[in-house]
């Protein structure tokens, strides 16, 4: 139940707003905006809600949490009127609009706090009611920037006997309530009712994204417990091959598959073959699916133990939700959560990489090298380098008065093996060498750069570095 018009009136009588200057302006949701008032030496926080059925304004004395990132509105608000004097407030009418007349830094403005269930807004505008912009942006109103907010005709506040339809609610059932003031009622009401409905819908909403989310995983987990399995088979491609070898002169020609006796079993068994090849070329064909699972099983043991420790953290993240008795930090860890992760604008080209507080740099492509070189390293970074294949440049930053131990150096080896035309080899030269002594190669193609004073570095790529390097990727 959102607060009547009367109720406002009382708000707003007891906060004494009109003289105040607004210190700072916290966004914690996206229903909810709060702004920390100064006045004759008192600090305020003035909470506004625009929740269907709990919109409310009044002063809080619990403490706003931060929103996890900058959101439009309050930062709009921020640019505009931080730091700028309450000049008046008032209700208008009984139409549950608050108005406030602000002015900063010679501007006037007028802020215009809607508080209606299904049509709560928040609206900044000129003195000439030209809108700058709005907390919810509708369009068909005319509620967004440059659009004309119109103030309601305002009708005369009843009196006498009509004026019993809206009354001023005691909230007697708050333990002390004779002691508080209708703001301190205002606050303990809505924060134990409305703050409980909120909590029991957001927690709705945690455990139906907790049920997506685990049988998703689950479901990927199985499949790659059901790949190991059938590649825990893969001595019978072995076998298979053995068998087309001992009996390959079976094979003539005309039917796709070699029908034979198991020397180890006895049994009769048919493996498919291609009818087109020898048996030498079908065996290896069986022999090469043999080594690509064995090469493949350890991959396949870290992605299943990356796939159960990701379950295991989801069910805690699960139970912190469940334990946050506070609708509005449940409401920003939630949206966390389940909002897809925004791409962020890069600060450097390529891939980058912090281990053991060094950061390591990859250009992929020509453009990524070029432009690596030309703005992200400096003279006293070292650079990375195959030397018989064509490939990215990886840089290792400089850490003043320290040397780059070798793991770190190997780590820089792996990643440009890796990026490298080298990697099906899985082995290059590699030279490196500081960045100062690279010169550019006139009239060269983009990036390229003739190395001196260079070191060589034989690098194997090894597994374990590069699931290292996994999880250390920041970009």
């Amino acid at each position: 139940m959102s607060l009547n018009w009367k109720e406002i009136d009382c708000i707003l009588e007891e906060l004494e707003l009109d003289g105040s200057f607004i210190q700072q302006i916290v966004q914690p949701s996206y229903d909810t905006i709060a702004f920390h008032t100064y006045k004759n030496g008192q600090s305020k926080t003035i909470l506004v809600c625009l929740a269907a059925g709990a919109c409310r304004i009044h002063q809080t004395w619990s403490a706003v949490p931060k929103n996890n990132k900058p959101l439009r509105f309050m930062e709009f608000l921020k640019a505009r009127i931080k730091g700028a004097r309450i000049n008046s407030i008032c209700q208008l009418g009984q139409e549950r609009i608050i108005k406030l007349e602000l002015s900063h830094c010679g501007q006037e403005f007028l802020l215009y706090i809607r508080l209606w269930s299904n049509a709560a807004n928040m609206i900044l505008t000129d003195t000439n009611h030209v809108v700058l912009d709005t907390f919810y942006r509708r369009p068909k109103k005319d509620e967004v920037s440059g659009g004309t907010f119109q103030e309601p005709n305002l009708q005369p506040k009843p009196q006498g006997e009509s004026s019993k339809e809206w009354q001023v609610r005691s909230f007697d059932q708050l333990p002390d309530w004779e002691n508080l003031s209708f703001n301190q009622k205002v606050e303990q009401w809505y924060g134990e009712h409305a703050g409980q409905l909120s909590l029991e819908a957001l927690l709705e909403q945690a455990e139906k994204f907790y049920n997506s989310r685990h049988s998703k995983m689950e479901a990927a987990l199985h499949r790659l417990e059901k790949k190991r399995d059938e590649f825990l088979q893969n001595q019978q491609w072995k076998h298979y091959g053995d068998l087309i070898l001992t009996y390959g002169h079976l094979i003539d020609g005309s039917q796709d598959y070699l029908e034979c006796e198991d020397y180890e079993s006895g049994a009769l068994i048919r493996i498919k073959i291609d009818p087109k090849k020898n048996a030498q070329e079908n065996a290896s064909s069986y022999y090469n699916t043999y080594k690509k699972t064995v090469s493949g099983l350890a991959d396949l043991e870290h992605d299943i133990q990356k796939a159960k420790k990701e379950l295991l953290d989801l069910e805690a993240t699960y139970q912190q939700l469940c334990k946050e008795p506070n609708p509005l930090r449940l409401q920003q860890m939630l949206r966390k959560q389940t909002t897809p992760k925004q791409q962020v604008e890069k600060k450097r080209p390529g891939l980058s990489y912090q281990v053991d507080d060094w950061t390591i740099l990859v250009g992929r492509t020509a453009a990524e090298n070029d432009e690596l070189l030309r703005r992200h390293v400096k003279g006293l970074d070292m650079w990375f380098h195959t030397r018989d294949y064509a490939g990215g440049y990886v840089f290792v930053k400089n850490r003043p008065g320290k040397t780059i131990p070798l793991s770190i150096m190997l780590c820089a080896g792996n990643l440009a093996v890796y990026h490298s035309k080298a990697r099906k080899a899985g082995k290059a030269d590699l030279y490196y060498t500081q960045v100062k002594h690279l010169r550019r190669a006139k009239d060269g193609p983009k990036g390229l750069v003739l190395p001196s004073q260079e070191k060589n570095l034989l690098v194997q790529l090894d597994k374990e570095i590069l699931q290292k390097l996994e999880a250390a990727a920041t970009s």
